[in-house]
């Protein structure tokens, strides 16, 4: 990976049709699966089949990102500071195993149908982690949040918070429609393995 470049542009990636295709076609797809989720979730733990949450998106601004709920109703929130692993209590039975194959993230392709979100992007923060930002950091969010990025397919959970910033920034400076097909095709790859996929 060369050296981010300061204030460097931001590179084009795959069409907005692109997106709305995918999203659409994964919903479709996935709809008996997500079916079978909202039944299993149900009835493992009390509480919405739905979790949402407010998450920084294009130029910091907020949106509400939907996921299947994994962790016990009313559990204290993970995130970078404060993440979640295999063995962590707070994941219900069903959700480590949503978890697991990322399943857990399907109802974002409903933000990319907003258009909140693309497929390929940074993944998205909580507004008290977009605060902290340094401006070289703010650099993360010239583009969409995506369902999988750069640094999902880098070693994701399992590299520190700054690092997976700088795997960000490198894409926002080197994106293009060739990168973003490259970080598809290894997404497939983690969802087969299963590797480094405990994130909040």
């Amino acid at each position: 990976m060369s050296e981010p470049r300061a204030g460097a542009p931001v590179g084009r990636g795959l069409p907005r049709a692109f997106d709305v295709a995918i999203a659409a076609l994964g919903l479709l797809l996935a709809s008996p699966l997500l079916l079978l989720a909202a039944i299993a979730i149900k009835l493992d733990s009390p509480g919405p089949v739905i979790y949402r949450q407010r998450r920084g998106g294009l130029g910091g601004r907020e949106f509400e990102l939907w996921k299947l709920r994994t962790m016990t109703d009313g559990a204290p929130l993970g995130g970078v500071w404060d993440p979640l692993t295999a063995d962590d209590p707070r994941v219900t039975r069903v959700g480590a195993w949503l978890r697991r194959y990322s399943l857990d993230e399907l109802p974002n392709l409903v933000n990319v149908l907003r258009g909140e979100m693309a497929i390929v992007g940074p993944r998205p923060t909580i507004p008290e982690q977009v605060a902290e930002y340094t401006p070289r950091q703010r650099r993360r969010l010239d583009v969409k949040p995506g369902l999988t990025g750069w640094a999902q397919v880098n070693g994701r959970a399992s590299i520190p918070w700054e690092q997976r910033i700088e795997y960000d920034i490198w894409y926002v400076e080197n994106r293009s429609p060739a990168l973003d097909l490259r970080i598809i095709a290894r997404t497939f790859w983690l969802l087969v393995s299963g590797q480094g996929l405990y994130e909040a």
